[in-house]
């Protein structure tokens, strides 16, 4: 009588334990149709795009730089032309 109640258990256990398999199987199924559906990028595609945001913010930082530095010379220049125009020449 154990011994049958023991495979009649053993049984159970076994399947159980192909129940939860199919589970796993059906909920990974679901969740993979779910994730096609949505419109995700890959890991390299957001590295990529990261890469390029990252070379265009130290582009653009260079160019602010260039444009600031333009922007004093002309300064510059319009402050010198200022002061030879006030200067009373001889005569």
């Amino acid at each position: 009588m154990f011994d049958d109640a023991a495979r009649v258990a053993g049984g159970a256990l076994g399947t159980l334990a192909g129940l939860k398999r199919e589970v796993e199987a059906m909920a990974r199924q679901q969740f993979e149709r779910l994730l096609a559906g949505l419109d995700l990028v890959t890991r390299d595609e957001f590295e990529a795009v990261k890469a390029m945001a990252a070379k265009a913010r130290e582009e653009q930082d260079a160019l602010a730089a260039r444009l600031e530095a333009l922007e004093r010379e002309r300064a510059t220049k319009a402050r010198r032309r200022r002061r030879k125009s006030d200067t009373p020449t001889a005569g």
